[in-house]
């Protein structure tokens, strides 16, 4: 049995989890999500417990049902305590400029700048001028954002001007001139 999948979910309080045929969806005070869970893979909720089983132990199978239960975990973190990725912005004269919070204006060496809008269910934070922090409860969405944002400038290896990921670790390669 997948060690992951076996695990069982607890329900925290305020949460509440429902199933309607192959729909789950989950509730809590940050919002809702729901997810569509592969028919070979049940889903029941006993004893303030999500707990997942699947119906064979094919090799398949058996990969969906760790799969359905970390997308099932991750709603119920999302719904709680949300998800968030920072993100830094190196460089000389580059500037980050917040309107609202889902909409970003970024001076990042482009002979334009670049506008962002965030999708539904984003928000954008600025704890810092030239740091950016993606927030949703949708772990996916909040990843894939701020992957979009990173791709826009990214890091330019010999002097480190770019987009990257706060805790990512910039590999930093010396010129030509250092072999001399």
């Amino acid at each position: 049995m997948s060690r992951i999948g076996r695990a069982p979910i607890a329900i925290p309080q305020g949460v509440t989890v429902e199933i309607n045929n192959n729909l789950v969806s989950v509730k809590g005070p940050l919002g809702a999500l729901s997810q569509t869970v592969d028919k070979s893979i049940d889903v029941k909720v006993e004893d303030g417990h999500v707990i997942c089983t699947r119906h064979s132990d094919d090799k398949d199978h058996r990969a969906l049902h760790g799969l359905y239960r970390a997308l099932i975990h991750n709603m119920v973190v999302g719904v709680t305590k949300g998800f968030e990725k920072s993100l830094v912005v190196n460089g000389v004269g580059y500037k980050v400029t917040l309107s609202g919070n889902n909409k970003m204006t970024l001076n990042i060496g482009f002979s334009h700048p670049v506008e962002f809008t965030a999708p539904e269910g984003i928000t954008f934070a600025q704890p810092q001028p030239l740091e950016i922090v993606v927030k949703g409860i949708d772990r996916q969405l909040v990843g894939q954002t701020a992957a979009t944002i990173k791709a826009i400038k990214p890091v330019e290896p010999y002097h480190n001007y770019g987009i990257h990921y706060k805790d990512e670790t910039v590999i930093h390669k010396v010129g030509k001139r250092a072999t001399k």
